[in-house]
């Protein structure tokens, strides 16, 4: 099982400290949750109802050309896509370009089965921040995380769509994973395109909206690979009370704008902050900051033992900050920071 943060009890136990003393920022999750009001009892008592309206609110938010999959969360639907895509080839999957450092779902998905030994049904090349001409012809499905979490590189549309075209011509796949892009939605490939054939884009809820417990994503794709992955997961797959939920979400762009402003000022603040104390190379999106050091692993201990939980990267060579959600947990991350400087050299 692949750790990705958010697990706050779990570190709580190991470091000790009450839990509401804790700051965590492991998650990149935005700290301006969306506001849930009473739900009616009807989302309770009833099944999951599909024409609730929110496969429309989210064609309309995401500016898509068609209406998408509703999944639990993004990640339901990243487990799916190996199979999905070799049905959809054929039953031959071809050569698989992966980036070398991202999400590490996507990888675990493409490279390993669910008991752990190795996939010899394709070949997986991997890339950094872009693929060569030479990798896009030699591939039939590239899957791209963009922004990418955690380095926050950021493709542009027409070096996506270049890649689209060149895969289309051999029925290839290209898949986007755009679960950090709500605050420029000028730079997602839905926003462009108007027709998804060979296109699989996830987006998720629980980022931007602060909604992570919700588990809602969704997948934009055509018919024959929605139905796919529908089929793959059965039914009722989004709870009522999170469709009802995520649905009020989507469609109120008061709230969205809002945030889009106070995530924005966060964020500014957050690497002004960083840059004081940690004399280090930083990356990241509007919702999290990664830090670059040769000691990541002791930075991210020395944290921990202040009570701020972050995110140590896989690769352990930086520490992923997230946004912190009031006066509290701002002055909590400062007072770590300063700690750590007087106890050690500057980052």
């Amino acid at each position: 099982m692949i750790k990705h943060g958010g697990d706050l009890l779990q570190i709580a136990r190991r470091y000790g400290g009450e839990i509401d003393q804790w700051v965590d920022l492991s998650t990149g999750v935005s700290p301006y949750t969306y506001p849930v009001s009473d739900l009616p009892i009807s989302v309770w008592n009833q099944l999951p109802q599909e024409n609730d309206g929110l496969e429309v609110a989210a064609k309309n938010y995401y500016q898509s050309p068609e209406e998408p999959l509703a999944v639990a969360g993004s990640q339901a639907a990243i487990m799916l896509l190996p199979d999905t895509v070799k049905q959809f080839r054929g039953g031959r999957t071809g050569v698989v370009a992966l980036p070398k450092v991202g999400y590490k779902e996507h990888q675990h998905a493409w490279c390993k089965n669910r008991s752990g030994s190795e996939i010899d049904a394709w070949e997986v090349i991997w890339y950094d921040d872009r693929l060569s001409s030479e990798q896009i012809k030699q591939c039939d499905v590239v899957v791209i995380i963009n922004p990418n979490n955690p380095t926050g590189y950021q493709c542009d549309v027409d070096y996506l769509l270049t890649i689209h075209h060149e895969l289309a011509q051999k029925n290839g796949i290209l898949i986007v994973d755009e679960a950090f892009i709500d605050i420029h939605p000028e730079k997602s490939l839905l926003s462009v395109i108007n027709d998804l054939k060979n296109l699989i884009v996830l987006r998720s809820i629980g980022k931007f909206f602060g909604l992570a417990g919700a588990r809602v994503g969704f997948l934009f794709a055509t018919e024959p690979l929605k139905n796919n992955v529908a089929e793959r997961l059965g039914p009722w797959t989004v709870t009522g009370p999170s469709r009802w939920v995520v649905k009020h979400a989507l469609v109120d762009h008061e709230w969205q704008n809002k945030a889009s402003k106070k995530i924005e000022k966060a964020s500014s603040r957050l690497k002004t902050l960083l840059s004081h104390y940690l004399t280090s190379d930083f990356e990241g999106t509007a919702l999290f900051t990664t830090v670059y050091v040769e000691n990541a692993p002791y930075l991210h201990d020395k944290l921990c033992q202040n009570q701020v939980f972050t995110r140590l990267c896989d690769e352990n060579n930086a520490v992923r900050f997230g946004l912190p959600a009031n006066v509290f947990q701002w002055d909590k991350l400062e007072s770590a920071l300063v700690a750590i400087n007087q106890d050690m050299e500057p980052l």
